[in-house]
């Protein structure tokens, strides 16, 4: 994703989402993150994280219940995440802009990182589910 973030126009170099929709909680919550980079980035990659695990725990009792191949339902639910996150949750919640108003690269860029996401989840689930 870092990689990909790269390639981008200038223009399009601004912080990823999670950093915008931590901050914005953050404040939106009245928690002080303090002036610290270091406090900001660790509440990045926890709120991340744990937003992602409550994605994937909606998606455990469906895994494996389409008759696709696991990789391929889960890159599907992770654009479902990405599209319910990105086109509702997140802006109605004023948290973070609609995707309707980012860059086509951006938003490429966001696309890729859920389906990538949601395969791997879709594969993990299918390696966790009990032999029969």
């Amino acid at each position: 994703m870092n990689a990909m973030h790269r390639a981008l126009p200038e223009k399009d170099q601004h912080p990823l989402p999670p950093r915008h929709i931590t901050e914005n909680a953050a404040a939106t919550t009245g928690v002080d993150l303090g002036p610290s980079e270091d406090t900001h980035e660790a509440a990045t990659v926890a709120a991340h994280f744990g937003y992602g695990a409550a994605a994937g725990s909606v998606y455990a009792p469906f895994a494996g219940s389409t008759g696709l191949p696991r990789a391929a339902e889960g890159a599907l639910y992770g654009v479902g995440v990405w599209g319910a996150s990105y086109l509702g949750l997140l802006p109605g919640a004023g948290l973070y802009p609609a995707a309707t108003e980012e860059s086509p690269a951006r938003n490429g860029l966001m696309i890729s990182a859920h389906l990538i996401w949601g395969a791997s989840l879709g594969l993990l689930m299918g390696l966790l589910e009990p032999k029969a």
